[in-house]
This record gives structure tokens, C-alpha cells and sequence, in this order.
């Protein structure tokens, strides 16, 4: 199989415009994203795909690939899925460009399903990670995904879900973690299709993918993703990269 990374990277930015411009102990955000994504060795190939001119020639000048993106999307996969048109790959992974400490660790663990599936069955893989506290599992921002007995993905929501009415059947709760692998098909459809209610609902791009049939194959993990939404974040993440 032929796989790619590929970094969605808006130069717009609701919470933290530009941020991906950001110093980070004398590199860009996104070009420290770019450089781990590389570091990692799991590609045969790493873009970055933009809407700005200013990122598109950050990468480049230093040595990287991208590409510009010719149409404003409203989703990641939109963007990711133009990018990869006329490409010859079998798997794209979507690493997030605000997560500039990117491992090989959780890549590896969503890129892994993919191995043994030769009657192509899983469509894109994620993953999900337990947690427990109830600030948690009430907060909006952290998106809930319910499973199968085969791990595929029934359902995800910014609500509690499953709604706790009987708080003693051991039921376990799961954050959804961003990252991505899907099948090169699975982006061309996805770019084709139009938005449903319940993307529409709870501004999830995924849920697109559950309401026309495509089977998203979720990778439990304990991994945490240190991303950058904040200028607290940014600092956050400055500090770490001065403690190493």
C-alpha cells in the first residue's frame, strides 16, 4: 500500500488566527508539524495542503512539499480530498497541523487496521480514548463516539452519549482523538456528497461518512494529542519543547 500523510492547514483561525505561523522555539508551528509528521518514517510521501500563500511558501522554502488548495471547504476531508485527486496512494492519514509533537505511536495504531483488511470492509479508521471524569464526558468540545462489538463506529456527538439513565451497567465513555486513515475512495466520495442534518446538527465531518454507509473502524488508545487552539496552548507548548 502506498500511504501519505496529508496536513490540512488554514491560515484562518476562529480561537487563535494565524496560529499556525506561530513561533515555536524558532520554527513555525506548521512546519514542526511538517517535520514530525517526516520524522516519523510511516509515509512515502508528507503535504501540506493550504489556502495561504504564506504557509504554502513556509514549507516550500524550507525543503517541503505542499500543495495550494484551489476552492474554500468546509471541512478537512473536503480539502484533503481535492489535494489527493490525481494522486496514486491507497491511504491518506490526516495529521492536524496545530500538533506540532506529532508521534509515530498513534499513526501506527490507525494505520494498522488497514494490514489485514483484504476484503476492504473498513472504509477509514480513527481513534478513541477512555476517559472518566465527568467534566469530561459533559464537555461539548469533547466529541463522544459509541462503538460496536467489532469496534466500528455506531455513532459520535458532542452530547453524553450513551445517555447514563442506569449508572451501573459498566458502560465506558470515549473521547474521540482526530486523527485519521482513510481509503482514497472513501475521501473522493466524501468530497461528492452533499451535508446532511446531522453533520449539519452537531458540525461534525464524520458524521457525513456514517450517514452514507461508509464504516469508520475505531483504535482504542491512551494517546493524548498536544494541540495548539489557544495562545495559552502555544505557551503550553513552548514550555515543552524547552524542556526537552
Amino acid at each position: 500500500m502506498k500511504i501519505i500523510a496529508v496536513i490540512p492547514a488554514r491560515y484562518a483561525s476562529t480561537r487563535f488566527p494565524a496560529k499556525l505561523m506561530q513561533d515555536l522555539g524558532g520554527k513555525t508551528v506548521i512546519l514542526r508539524t511538517y517535520e514530525a509528521s517526516v520524522a516519523t518514517n510511516l509515509f512515502d510521501d508528507v503535504f501540506v495542503v493550504t489556502d495561504s500563500d504564506l504557509i504554502f511558501n513556509e514549507i516550500v522554502s524550507n525543503g517541503g512539499k505542499a500543495i495550494m488548495s484551489i476552492k474554500e471547504h468546509e471541512s478537512g476531508s473536503d480539502r484533503i480530498a481535492e489535494a489527493i485527486f490525481s494522486l496514486d496512494v491507497d491511504i491518506v492519514v490526516n495529521v492536524q497541523g496545530d500538533e506540532p509533537f506529532t508521534e509515530a505511536g498513534p499513526l501506527e495504531q490507525v494505520l494498522s487496521v488497514f494490514k489485514n483488511d483484504e476484503d476492504q470492509k473498513i472504509d477509514l479508521a480513527s481513534l478513541m480514548r477512555e476517559i472518566t471524569a465527568e467534566d469530561e464526558i459533559n464537555n461539548p468540545n469533547n466529541v463522544k463516539v459509541v462503538v460496536d462489538q467489532s469496534q466500528f463506529a455506531l455513532y459520535f456527538s458532542r452530547s453524553v452519549i450513551p445517555y447514563p439513565r442506569d449508572k451501573d451497567v459498566g458502560v465506558r465513555y470515549f473521547q474521540h482523538i482526530g486523527i485519521y486513515a482513510f481509503r482514497k475512495q472513501a475521501l473522493l466520495d466524501f468530497y461528492s456528497l452533499p451535508m446532511k442534518s446531522l453533520e449539519a446538527s452537531e458540525k461534525l465531518e464524520q458524521l457525513r461518512y456514517l450517514e452514507f454507509g461508509k464504516r469508520i473502524k475505531m483504535v482504542e488508545t491512551t494517546h493524548v494529542g498536544i494541540g495548539i487552539d489557544t495562545a495559552e496552548d502555544l505557551e503550553k507548548a513552548r514550555a515543552i519543547l524547552a524542556s526537552k
